[in-house]
């Protein structure tokens, strides 16, 4: 399993999030869906260890056990995302001093991985290789998000986490976007998980659909891959 969490929980403000079960094996792509402000995107800085859950009687995430990680302190931490995790963010978390081949190549560089690898394949199935010597004030939103893909996959993760990052772009254009991060993602074997409020579109997309549940302050995700 590249995601087996069990009995996480973590409070933010007066909200607690809860992963009461989550499985998601080795390339399966699937959206987590919900509300607007229900906690799916702590759910998704939970298993990327950027957030450390209050509790967890099992977090192991590519490969890792993320309490024992968190316990052992922030450089095994940080070495393993940077090693197991792509991120696409909402708005692209694009460097702005980068260009966007040194955008898509950062990860990549940061592990000592020399040249292109599969970067430059991905870029072209992106439509990015016009693009490359620009810099991120030069692109749409839309050219921003498809950087962010790439960069995500560049370095062939095994897990990437994608928050909203269609929510910025008009509706052909997100369709566009969330489909070839799917196709990436399977052609990679990648495991995926998206977070978005829109569950038309990610089943449109391909994506498994997993509900986050919500009341009394709660919200609660239960998935164990058969529903």
């Amino acid at each position: 399993m590249t995601i087996d969490a069990a009995g996480v929980e973590k409070r933010r403000g007066g909200l607690i999030v809860t992963i009461e079960r989550l499985l998601l094996g080795a390339g399966e792509r699937a959206a987590l869906i919900g509300p607007s402000g229900c906690g799916k995107s702590t759910s998704l800085d939970l298993l990327a260890a950027i957030l450390r859950p209050d509790r967890a009687d099992r977090l192991m995430v590519a490969g890792a056990d993320l309490v024992a990680l968190w316990a052992a302190g922030a450089g095994g931490m940080t070495a393993w995302r940077g090693r197991q995790v792509g991120y696409v963010l909402q708005t692209g978390g694009l460097l702005p001093f980068l260009s966007v081949a040194e955008n898509i190549r950062l990860g990549r560089r940061l592990l000592g991985l020399a040249g292109w690898g599969p970067a430059r394949d991905i870029a072209a199935v992106l439509g990015l290789e016009p693009l490359l010597d620009r810099h991120p004030a030069q692109l749409s939103v839309g050219e921003r998000q498809r950087v962010a893909v790439a960069r995500a996959l560049a370095h062939e993760p095994r897990l990437v986490l994608a928050d909203e990052p269609t929510a910025a772009l008009d509706p052909a254009r997100a369709a566009e976007t969330m489909a070839l991060l799917n196709g990436l993602a399977a052609r990679q074997d990648t495991t995926l998980l998206v977070v978005t409020h829109d569950a038309e579109l990610a089943e449109a997309s391909g994506l498994r659909l997993i509900r986050a549940e919500t009341g009394d302050g709660i919200t609660r995700i239960a998935w164990d891959g058969t529903a």
